[in-house]
């Protein structure tokens, strides 16, 4: 069963993340109280000194009782006396009682200071969740893996990051989902989960294969054969990718984008810059930069050139220049072997 403190304050500007928080605290509140024991405070109704009186008031509820309130950014210093006192006596040993204050911060409306002090002395946790600068997710994304149990390094964070994009709620739902595939026990970033496991370890590469849809995937295998010209690979990912119903246009659009990277790789690499320098500025994992730049080496800028040309060429075929799926397919063949000849 999972222990309360006797109050909880979480506030900031990352308003996705502390309606999380608050949804996950009121869950486990009523799977230990039930939702007799559970207590909202919301709009008009929350105000500090209903808050002090619904603390003081007695209760027959048996278990613990959860008290919830929304909207403290609202709340002024002026009015919080009643409910320090009411914190206060909560804090004393062998309460029953926890009292879970939430506050959506802007630029406008912040909590005051005296509350989150209130909530400290009353042996309660005080949390900010805020919205994280683009330069620091990599250190937000590591942390809140460590929370559920998985240990990323940099590689990896920055892997998921360019996979799923810089929306703080949507990496934290992927890496929820790689805690559960992993097999990760959330509460595992002290040391050990309850079970005594350490921390799942997961690299940039199985980031790539857990996180990505799987049409995706294969798609820049597509695209990575082609730059790596192997034919044979190629056109079975090309087959596999065709029978499960994914269109050429798509195919194409991630075929073209690998071969211009690859492309853009080898005139560097002609031009002198040396291959560190080069793997710095490709957003990728670092095993996956050192392939294609070797990829692109051997191959070459003027027939990475020609293979750019002949996708394009392609490309205006599948608009409109072709008038049956046989002959797009037969078409996109053709210039799969042409192009990792």
């Amino acid at each position: 069963m999972a222990t309360f403190k006797p109050a909880y304050l979480i506030h900031g500007d990352d308003h996705g993340r502390i309606t999380e928080r608050r949804a996950r605290l009121r869950a486990l509140a009523e799977a230990q109280s039930g939702a007799s024991g559970v207590e909202l405070f919301e709009g008009e109704s929350a105000t500090p000194a209903a808050v002090a009186n619904a603390l003081n008031a007695m209760t027959f509820a048996l278990g613990r009782r959860f008290i919830v309130v929304d909207g403290v950014e609202r709340w002024k210093e002026k009015d919080l006396e009643p409910l320090e006192a009411a914190l206060a006596a909560i804090g004393q040993a062998g309460t029953d009682t926890t009292l879970a204050l939430f506050g959506r911060e802007d630029s406008r409306l912040k909590v005051p200071q005296r509350l989150a002090d209130a909530v400290r002395k009353a042996g309660g946790d005080v949390s900010a969740e805020q919205s994280v600068k683009p330069w620091e997710l990599p250190k937000w994304v590591i942390a809140r893996g460590r929370e559920l149990g998985i240990q990323l390094d940099a590689d990896g964070a920055r892997r998921l990051i360019t996979q799923v994009g810089d929306r703080q709620q949507r990496l934290l739902r992927e890496l929820e989902k790689l805690a559960l595939a992993t097999g990760a026990e959330s509460g595992a970033e002290s040391g050990a989960g309850r079970s005594g496991r350490a921390p799942v370890s997961i690299d940039a590469s199985t980031i790539e294969e857990l996180t990505a849809p799987s049409a995706e995937r294969r798609a820049w295998s597509l695209a990575d054969a082609l730059v790596a010209r192997d034919a044979e690979a190629a056109t079975r990912t090309y087959l596999t990718l065709r029978a499960q119903g994914e269109r050429v246009s798509g195919l194409l659009y991630w075929m073209a984008q690998r071969v211009r990277l690859a492309h853009e790789v080898a005139q560097a690499l002609e031009a002198g810059q040396s291959e560190a320098q080069i793997k710095r500025k490709l957003r990728m994992p670092s095993r996956a930069a050192a392939r294609l730049v070797a990829d692109a080496r051997e191959a070459g800028a003027q027939k990475l050139r020609q293979a750019i040309e002949r996708i394009a060429d392609l490309e205006l075929a599948s608009r409109g220049g072709s008038s049956g799926v046989a002959s797009e397919d037969t078409e996109a063949l053709r210039a799969i072997r042409e192009i990792a000849a």
